[in-house]
């Protein structure tokens, strides 16, 4: 088999889940915003950086996809619940951060709230792929 374009099979996931309810924009930026906790917290994660063939540089990205998940308010709980009880580090964003225009006012905004009352719109989580499996479970692909 050629090694160049035999298929690679990654022993972890890379995942965001979503609240379902969301709008278009508010997706986009809340899987930016989770997905930088995860290339922060792994920086083994990352890839080389891509040139082109003109030699003109570009930044390095994941070395693996990330998979995007959607689910019910109740799903995105149960899963964070399953994270922690897992000790997984998570990245999370909570509706309040949708009225925060900076890193230290959305850091107060989820501190002054206990983990079971967080109104939570998303999380992402890197693990091993079944670990991942049975943390997300309930939860469909994004359309």
């Amino acid at each position: 088999m050629d090694t160049d374009t035999a298929h690679i099979r990654f022993d972890t996931k890379i995942a965001i889940l979503l609240r379902d309810d969301l709008e278009s924009w508010q997706r986009l930026n809340v899987s930016a915003f989770l997905i930088s906790g995860i290339a922060t917290a792994n920086p083994e994660l990352i890839g080389e950086p891509y040139t082109d063939a003109d030699d003109t540089g570009y930044l390095a990205m994941f070395r693996q996809p990330v998979l995007v998940f959607a689910g019910s308010k109740e799903t995105l709980r149960t899963a964070h619940s399953r994270a922690l009880s897992r000790n997984l580090p998570i990245s999370i964003f909570t509706s309040d951060l949708f009225s925060t225009g900076n890193d230290r006012d959305n850091r107060a905004a989820v501190r002054k709230i206990g983990r079971d009352d967080l109104d939570l719109v998303g999380m992402a989580l890197h693990a091993g792929r079944n670990v991942v499996d049975k943390v997300l479970k309930g939860a469909r692909m994004h359309p």
